[in-house]
């Protein structure tokens, strides 16, 4: 835990050195603490801890006593009666076994971490935002909801408090739906400013409730000005120097494969690893070599130095390129037969016959270079059943009893296993999978006479730089391998290579046992480069059993996405449903319309043929683009911001297919320009007559806080589909049980004054509405039919590939979004008089409609559609009867005139019409239809 482990350098001072940030505070600051860097567009610096286990390899006994001793203070500071009441909180990913440490000093409480894996079948009891961090979502999955209900004290853990905004956002969460009088923040650093200590104290003024803070020292970061800009500079230069280190990776991870060669043969395999070790930088790059190959000597250095990198991106590609290390299930990738069956070393006698002999012998990775590998032996631990693998569903007193009487066996599984030459091993758990690992590696250290050390792995990206006043020496890069919810990435073990680890036991979950985790560049390979064994320790996930749930799959399937469902980006949205591509639907209109009306079927169980547009109505098109494109980029801008002031600092966006994906694109690009946020974004199927998919709200609720879900639509008329929603969730949450949703949908326009969250209340051409799919990702509107959707499938729509050529989706988005900048200062001015005026929804649109359809002699709301975009739709999909225009409309009805004059539908010029223009259906297609339940074709 001290300056020593970078060899008697503090481990701040690079970054101290370069960028003036500076640690001031308490004396053993900097034993606990050094820094590194980062790309994060808020913070660039980031406090690494030597007593974690999470970046630096540590003692388990020093990492676990650390825990442990906060957690008698704590006990001490509330008393046995209260401890006894009491429920501890830690924070997924870094804090999971600080705070599980913490409820094992305190004894008496059950412990709960936050996570950020959903999990099919629990619902998530609340969630909250860690704005700094580089993954912000937190989910709350008690297997008892009641954990979480009481009104005895709860204790939040953390690696570190900066701001103390992740705390106040957890507490502010839990104390609206269960209040209590006290809580315990518990952190091992404190590092808030005066004016952030002062913010915490007068929001526990403001709700009434008695907080304390317990930290094993505290201090400030002191900032120069401008770090920000320049950390990110110095960042993107070494970024930059990994990318030219990586056109010469060929050449040189030849070199390092012969240099590790010769390390073996000097070392008798303990050095393989260090051979390929270390961080590069550009200040020092044959340095990082030479003190990586250690008593290998200097020509393996020499070689290794070349292949060692440590960059942001590009450079994980030049840490090690040797793979094909073989496990269990997979095949090697060229091994040598000869050299696998005399591998490295003595292996120990325990052992299984899962064990597969990869360690010590050479092999060829998939593009033929040479390479070493450690040997890769799977262990059973014998995990003790029904015993959670951590607190992500809660952890109770009885199950630490249950697992203290364990360890002793499962260390000595795993010190049996191990080489008898192995005097230096790491424990290496798995992201939030930290204390059951870290237990495991404290009862080890206890089994051999050897040196252990734990740390984990993480998904957070930092920079290496192999310098001893640099707090991360070296990464290993590897992809995910436990199926992540928010789709693949790189995860990140740091300070491996280049250690002189003569075996690594990687501790994982089931779930994380997958064919990724074995593949040739998988972690399991990726540490076999690295340590000339590799033991895998794997600990049964726990999944809770719902109580009463509703028998239903385990999963339902991941968002389809483009460019193989829909033109958009990938990243811009994943669509809820099912692709009925292959289904044929489509039927003229009238035909449509005359046959859902003489059966009685519903307009959803069929598709318009798509409108293919003439020349003359494209080019309105684009020049209604020209002329719009700042004034809906500017509410775009009123409505996002709005919906991060008053609904969540970082909401999931969730669109009603299809009229409300372009507008949650434009939302999500808005968000990403103006705020940095990369705010997920999904499109949903909601159907009037019969609701919004009850499965897509089961996935989102699985994967999200359904209180950041923001529902989006494109505009509003009279207010059905705003109606619509509000009765489907509230039968959503009496069917399921899940609460949370908000009914309140934000829309780019409201000229129906039906909703609090918009852009503007102006009815004005939105161009995605002069088109169909050509202007939505070329996707359908959506498709519900009892024969294509079953009760556990999401509803349907259709990907129109063949309309590529004439697909204008990511154009209309573009022209939008290139207006961003010249709106932006418009867009603070009328976001603040929003906020302080009266939105009350008046719901004046329905009034009208209710109106016009009595004048007229209409009698049926539904066949009376308001709004430049509603009457769009009229022209373009159904039997329309004539056109209400408000007189002096001007070129916002341009199309509509031209589609009005193609269809021979008259255009009546109205004084005093509330909307721009109103479509009016044919009465004569009204027979059989009822309107509010959908037996009507709609739009």
């Amino acid at each position: 835990m001290n300056k020593a482990v970078n060899d008697g350098v503090w481990s701040g001072a690079w970054v101290t050195e370069r960028l003036g940030v500076e640690l001031r505070g308490d004396d053993v600051l900097t034993d606990l603490l050094g820094m590194a860097l980062r790309r994060n567009p808020k913070r660039a610096h980031l406090l690494v801890s030597n007593v974690l286990g999470k970046h630096v390899p540590q003692s388990p006994s020093v990492v676990y006593g650390h825990g442990v001793a906060l957690g008698r203070r704590v006990r001490e500071l509330l008393g046995d009666e209260e401890a006894g009441r009491a429920v501890v909180l830690g924070y997924a990913e870094t804090a999971t076994g600080l705070g599980h440490s913490v409820a094992d000093g305190l004894g008496l409480a059950p412990y709960l971490h936050s996570t950020r894996r959903p999990v099919a079948g629990v619902a998530p009891a609340g969630g909250f935002e860690e704005s700094h961090s580089h993954a912000t979502s937190h989910l709350l999955l008690p297997a008892d909801p009641a954990l979480l209900a009481g009104d005895g004290p709860l204790v939040l853990v953390d690696d570190e408090f900066s701001t103390g905004n992740t705390v106040l956002n957890t507490i502010r969460d839990l104390h609206e739906r269960h209040p209590r009088r006290r809580y315990v923040v518990v952190a091992l650093v404190d590092m808030r400013s005066p004016q952030d200590t002062g913010r915490l104290a007068d929001f526990a003024q403001r709700i009434g409730a008695r907080v304390d803070l317990i930290a094993a020292a505290s201090g400030t970061v002191l900032l120069p000005e401008g770090v920000l800009a320049k950390g990110q500079e110095l960042v993107a230069r070494y970024e930059t120097s990994a990318d030219r280190r990586a056109a010469t990776e060929d050449v040189a991870s030849q070199t390092a494969g012969r240099a590790t060669d010769a390390a073996v043969s000097a070392a008798g395999g303990q050095a393989a690893g260090a051979a390929v070790a270390g961080g590069w930088t550009p200040e020092a790059e044959t340095a990082a070599g030479a003190r990586a190959a250690g008593a290998a000597g200097r020509e393996a250095a020499a070689g290794s130095a070349g292949a060692a990198g440590s960059g942001l991106g590009a450079g994980a590609a030049v840490e090690g390129r040797a793979a094909g290390a073989v496990s269990p299930g997979v095949a090697d990738s060229g091994a040598v037969g000869a050299g696998a069956s005399a591998a490295g070393g003595r292996a120990a006698g325990g052992v299984t016959p899962e064990a597969v002999a990869g360690g010590g012998a050479a092999g060829r990775d998939g593009e033929g270079r040479v390479g070493r590998r450690g040997r890769v032996v799977r262990v059973p631990l014998g995990w003790p059943g029904g015993v959670p693998d951590g607190g992500r569903h809660g952890f109770t007193p009885a199950d630490r009893a249950r697992l203290e009487r364990a360890l002793p066996g499962m260390a000595a599984r795993v010190a049996e296993a191990l080489p008898a030459d192995a005097h230096r091993v790491l424990v290496l758990g798995f992201e939030e999978l930290m204390y059951a690992p870290l237990r495991l590696a404290e009862a080890l250290e206890r089994a051999v006479e050897g040196e252990v050390r734990y740390s984990t792995t993480t998904r957070s990206p930092v920079l290496a730089v192999d310098d001893p006043g640099y707090a991360i020496r070296s990464r290993i890069v590897f992809p995910a391998h436990d199926d992540p919810a928010d789709g693949p990435g790189e995860r990140y073990a740091y300070n491996v290579a280049g250690a002189g680890f003569d075996a690594v036991v990687a501790v994982v979950d089931s779930v994380a046992d997958t064919p990724a985790l074995h593949a040739p560049h998988g972690l399991l390979a990726r540490l076999a480069e690295h340590a000339p064994y590799v033991l895998l320790a794997v600990v049964p996930s726990y999944v809770p059993e719902p109580p009463h749930a509703p028998e239903r799959p385990a999963m339902l399937p991941e968002p389809l996405r483009g460019p193989a469902f829909s033109s958009y980006p990938p990243e811009e949205v994943g669509w809820l449903l099912q692709d009925l591509s292959d289904v044929t639907l489509e039927a003229p209109t009238e035909e449509r319309e005359e046959a859902i009306q003489s059966g009685g079927a519903h307009y959803a169980e069929s598709l318009p043929v798509e409108y293919q547009p003439s020349e003359q109505y494209q080019a309105l098109f684009h020049a209604a683009l020209d002329t719009s494109a700042a004034r809906i980029a500017r509410a775009v801008g009123v409505v996002t911001d709005t919906v991060i002031a008053e609904r969540s600092p970082r909401p999931v966006l969730v669109s009603l297919a299809r009229a409300g994906t372009p507008v949650g694109v434009l939302m999500r690009r808005w968000a990403k320009f103006r705020h940095g946020l990369d705010l997920p974004h999904y499109a949903v199927s909601i159907v009037r007559g019969r609701g919004i998919d009850a499965n897509a709200l089961r996935w989102l609720a699985a994967h999200h806080d359904p209180r950041d879900v923001v529902f989006v639509d494109g505009w509003t008329g009279k207010g059905a589909i705003t109606r619509e929603l509000a009765d489907a969730l509230k039968e959503f949450e009496t069917s399921d049980g899940i609460t949370g949703f908000d009914p309140e949908i934000a829309v780019l326009a409201d000229p129906g004054s039906c909703v609090r969250t918009y852009g503007t209340r102006d009815d004005f051409l939105i161009p995605s509405a002069c088109l169909n799919s050509t202007v939505s990702g070329l996707i359908s509107r959506t498709v519900l039919r009892a024969d294509l959707v079953g009760p556990n499938d999401f509803h349907g729509a259709k990907f129109y590939r063949e309309l590529t050529g004439v697909d204008v989706s990511v154009a209309f988005l573009d022209a939008v979004s290139a207006r961003f900048q010249e709106v932006a200062d418009g867009v603070d001015e009328a976001v603040k008089e929003l906020a302080a005026g009266d939105r009350t929804p008046t719901w004046e649109g329905w009034k009208a409609v209710e109106r016009i359809s009595e004048e007229y002699g209409i009698h049926d709301v539904n066949l009376v559609k308001p709004g430049v975009g509603e009457t769009t739709r009229v022209l373009l999909r159904r039997v329309p009867w004539k056109i209400l225009a408000r007189s002096g409309a001007g070129p916002d009805l341009d199309h509509v005139r031209l589609l009005a004059e193609q269809r021979g539908v008259p255009v009546e010029e109205v004084d005093e019409l509330p909307y721009t223009c109103v479509g009016l259906i044919h009465p004569r297609y009204t027979r059989g239809a009822t309107g509010a339940d959908g037996k009507a074709v709609n739009v």
